[in-house]
């Protein structure tokens, strides 16, 4: 198959394009910074077969050249957008233009050009809805979303369904919950997990907000499902990528001060999070059976092994070698 990945430099992005690439699948990327395996739109491209394409999914000319040039595709999982709760309250004004903007545009070259989409979602579309996450509760009831990136992720899903009606494009939704593991750099904007970890191993103080829970998903998991979709691709399906077992943001903590071995007086807790969800109870049985879906890891194997591939990334051994 040809397929291209946008946001390919991205922690999930980058993992499925390897992962694509390893299955035999013909697999372009794009994203916003320049890289070595890159076309040269104007200019001569120093390899011969070049994969990759600098590209700002939020500019119309941009996204259609990739789309034109390097061509055509098969499907287009659509990773690019800003993610996360608090990256969205903080750029906002990106937030609005690569995750709306952004997705319009792939939709309206959708349309014209009839690849067969496959588009990012989010967890945070269910608000703090109280009982199990199944993907028909957004049908089925009005829910309120809670932050900007979740009303965008949102808007995405009904550009999506308006553009099947009118169009008869063909789209599946994936909505990930909490996806972590070796692949996720840090950034104060990352997974709770990746800040937590990258905290203790660094011997800086994290903070816990009580009363939240979350199911952990191992990332090489949700690129394997996600490969799979194109293996058993239902237009118009939603499926939810989560974990197995709930946890609280508390044990989560008490499970990187055991793995790390981290003082527990670098921990402060504080009350619950204003405007996050409380619990997400994920209902992940659509994606288990069409899918394939398995989580291979327990929190705290997990969590082992991210550990070992952060302290090699950033050279924390060395660190913790030269602080002894």
């Amino acid at each position: 198959m040809r397929i291209l990945v946008t946001g390919g430099c991205g922690t999930v992005g980058s993992g499925l394009v390897k992962h694509l690439r390893e299955r035999g699948h013909y697999v372009v990327s794009c994203d916003l910074m320049h890289q070595h395996d890159e076309i040269g739109f104007s200019v001569r491209a120093d390899i011969a077969a070049p994969m990759y394409a600098r590209c700002d999914v939020g500019e119309f000319r941009q996204i259609e050249r990739v789309l034109e040039l390097m061509g055509p595709f098969d499907y287009v999982y659509h990773c690019a957008a800003e993610f996360g709760r608090w990256n969205g309250e903080d750029f906002y004004e990106l937030l609005w233009r690569s995750n709306a903007v952004g997705t319009k545009n792939i939709i309206r070259l959708q349309e014209r050009l009839r690849f067969r989409l496959i588009h990012f979602s989010s967890s945070e579309v269910y608000g703090d809805w109280p009982d199990l996450m199944i993907e028909s509760v957004m049908d089925e009831n009005e829910l309120k979303q809670m932050n900007d990136y979740a009303m965008s992720k949102w808007v995405n899903e009904m550009q999506i369904r308006n553009s099947a009606k009118q169009h008869g494009t063909e789209t599946v939704v994936v909505r990930l919950f909490n996806t972590y593991g070796p692949g996720e750099y840090y950034s104060p904007y990352r997974s709770v997990n990746c800040r937590f970890l990258y905290a203790a191993l660094t011997n800086t103080p994290w903070t816990v907000f009580r009363g939240h829970a979350r199911t952990s998903t191992y990332l090489a998991d949700t690129v394997r499902t996600l490969a799979n979709i194109i293996d058993n691709f239902k237009p118009g399906e939603t499926y939810n990528i989560g974990g197995n077992d709930l946890h609280t943001i508390e044990e989560l903590s008490d499970v990187i001060i055991k793995v790390t071995g981290a003082s527990p007086s670098l921990v402060q807790y504080r009350e619950s999070e204003i405007l996050t969800t409380r619990s997400k109870r994920v209902d992940i049985s659509k994606s288990v059976r069409d899918l394939k879906h398995q989580n291979s890891y327990d929190l705290e194997e997990g969590m082992c092994l991210t550990a070992e591939w952060m302290r090699s990334v950033y050279n924390l051994h060395a660190m913790a070698a030269a602080a002894d």
